[in-house]
C-alpha cells in the first residue's frame, strides 16, 4: 500500500484569541455546524415562501415560525445526537463509565456525537412542535429534511479536517494517509497506512448528491405536494448511503478485535452487519413506507 495521498496541513482550528486569560477557538467543526443550520433555514424558508410548491398553495407553515422550529431541532440535535452516542457506541466500549459518572454524559468535547442519535432527537422534537402548534406532521418532517444536506455535507468535510472517523485500509489511488498515530498503522502494512477518505464519500453521497435529489424534487417535481415523499426519500436515501459506506469505514474501536476485524455486532456465516448498518436498516424501512405511502394518498 505505497500509493496514497498526503493529508491536506490543515489545522482544525481557523483562528485562536486569548481573552482575560483564556483561550478561545473556532473550529472547523463548529463553524461547519453554524453554517449548514443557516444554508439548511434559508433553504426551508425560501420553500415556504414558494407556495406553488405546496398542496392547494398552502404551506405548512409561515416563514416566523420556521424559526420557532429551528430552536427545537437544533436542540434535538445536541440531546439526541450526544444521548445516541452514549448508548450505541459510549457504553459498547465503557459499560459502567457513564453510570458511575452520568454527568459526564453532558461532555460533548469528550467522545462524539451520533448521526442517528440526533436523527432520533429531531424527530422527537418535530413530533413536540407539531403537536404544540397542531401542524401537519408529515409535511413538517418533509421541510426538516429538506434543509438537513448543507449540514450533512459540510459535517463531513469537517471530519476530513480533524482526521476522524476515517476510512479502512486501501491500495486505491486515492487513499489518504491521515495523521494521527492510529490511523497510521495498519496490520501487515510497514511503513505509513493510506486509508479511504470515507468522510468525503458520506459528505458527497448523504450531502451533495441527496441534497441535490431533494431540492429538485421540491422544486422541480411537486415533492411537497405529497406529504412525506421528501422526508421518506431523505431516510431512504440516507440510509442506503451509509450502508454503503459502512463497507470502507473504519468500525469503532470498541467493536473491533482479534477475533472481528471488521468491527461486525451481527454475523450469519460469512456475512455481518456493523453498527451503523444496522441502525441504517430502521431508516431504510420507513423511508420506503413513507414513500409508498405518499404516493397512494396523493
Amino acid at each position: 500500500m505505497n500509493r496514497m495521498l498526503p493529508f491536506p496541513d490543515i489545522a482544525p482550528e481557523i483562528f485562536t484569541i486569548s481573552l482575560f486569560g483564556t483561550e478561545f477557538a473556532l473550529r472547523w467543526y463548529a463553524l461547519a455546524y453554524i453554517v449548514g443550520i443557516v444554508l439548511g433555514w434559508r433553504l426551508v424558508v425560501r420553500a415556504v415562501e414558494r407556495v406553488t410548491l405546496w398542496k392547494n398553495d398552502k404551506p405548512v407553515m409561515r416563514a416566523p415560525q420556521v424559526e420557532d422550529l429551528l430552536f427545537w431541532v437544533i436542540l434535538g440535535v445536541i440531546i439526541g445526537g450526544r444521548l445516541g452516542y452514549v448508548l450505541f457506541y459510549g457504553i459498547a466500549r465503557q459499560p459502567d463509565y457513564y453510570l458511575n459518572n452520568p454527568l459526564n454524559i453532558l461532555r460533548l468535547w469528550e467522545g462524539g456525537m451520533s448521526f442517528h442519535g440526533g436523527a432520533i432527537g429531531v424527530i422527537l422534537a418535530g413530533f413536540f412542535y407539531t403537536w404544540k402548534h397542531q401542524i401537519n406532521r408529515l409535511a413538517t418532517g418533509d421541510l426538516i429534511c429538506l434543509g438537513l444536506a448543507p449540514g450533512l455535507f459540510l459535517g463531513r468535510i469537517a471530519n476530513f479536517i480533524n482526521a476522524e472517523l476515517w476510512g479502512r485500509p486501501t491500495d486505491l489511488p486515492w487513499g489518504v494517509a491521515f495523521p494521527t498515530q492510529s490511523a497510521q498503522f495498519c496490520p501487515d502494512v510497514i511503513g505509513l497506512c493510506a486509508r479511504h477518505p470515507s468522510q468525503l464519500y458520506e459528505a458527497v453521497l448523504e450531502g451533495l448528491v441527496l441534497g441535490l435529489i431533494l431540492t429538485w424534487m421540491a422544486w422541480r417535481r411537486g415533492a411537497l405536494k405529497q406529504e412525506g415523499l421528501i422526508c421518506g426519500t431523505f431516510l431512504a436515501g440516507y440510509g442506503v448511503a451509509r450502508f454503503a459506506v459502512e463497507f470502507v469505514r473504519q468500525p469503532d474501536p470498541q467493536f473491533v478485535s482479534d477475533g472481528n476485524p471488521l468491527g461486525l455486532v451481527w454475523q450469519f456465516g460469512q456475512f455481518g452487519l456493523t453498527m451503523g448498518q444496522m441502525l441504517c436498516l430502521p431508516m431504510i424501512a420507513v423511508g420506503v413506507h413513507l414513500i409508498l405511502r405518499s404516493r397512494r394518498v396523493a
